[in-house]
């Protein structure tokens, strides 16, 4: 049976490796290049798509740049689940790298919630949090929780750093 750190190491360094590609329709300026990274299955897309933000303005003009958004295979990713239930809901059985089109206009309204900010992730990850401590332990390990704790848990995953304090009794 894994040990505990085996499982706690998979799930928090678990990389997905991904090929940005500008959508065809979107390249105005000169053709883009496509761009690749390691996303972390444990962080959203928004988090962790900056580089993929500047290095495709190069291509745009910018009044053709509005807010940016992904899709694998004419699905639209939603920005609050995590890059690793995206992953195995959409894409789990095909060859690496993971495709994604990464669209500047045309934002499916329907489809998508708008991100204006990264707040807005933090608020979406830590209510996450405290629904499944209270379905898990009754609210009791958040609550236990000081607002630093909150903080650094956020600033973890913004980091890709994995914390673990060990208590000794």
């Amino acid at each position: 049976m894994a040990d505990d750190k085996d499982v706690l190491r998979d799930v928090w360094f678990g990389r997905i490796p991904a090929c940005f590609t500008l959508n065809q329709d979107e390249v105005t300026e000169r053709e883009a290049e496509p761009y690749y990274l390691l996303l972390p299955r444990v962080s959203y897309l928004t988090l962790v798509t900056d580089k993929v933000k500047k290095h495709f303005h190069k291509a745009m003009r910018a009044e053709d740049v509005e807010e940016m958004w992904f899709e694998y295979e004419g699905t639209p990713l939603k920005w609050h689940n995590p890059i690793g239930v995206l992953f195995d809901l959409h894409a789990a059985n095909t060859a690496l790298p993971w495709s994604i089109t990464v669209h500047f206009k045309s934002f499916p309204e329907r489809e998508l919630l708008h991100c204006p900010s990264s707040s807005v992730v933090e608020a979406h990850f830590m209510s996450g949090i405290k629904e499944a401590d209270a379905l898990k332990h009754k609210s009791h390990v958040v609550n236990d929780m000081q607002k630093k704790d909150h903080k650094q848990l956020w600033m973890g995953l913004q980091n890709g750093e994995h914390t673990h304090t060990h208590t000794h009794t």
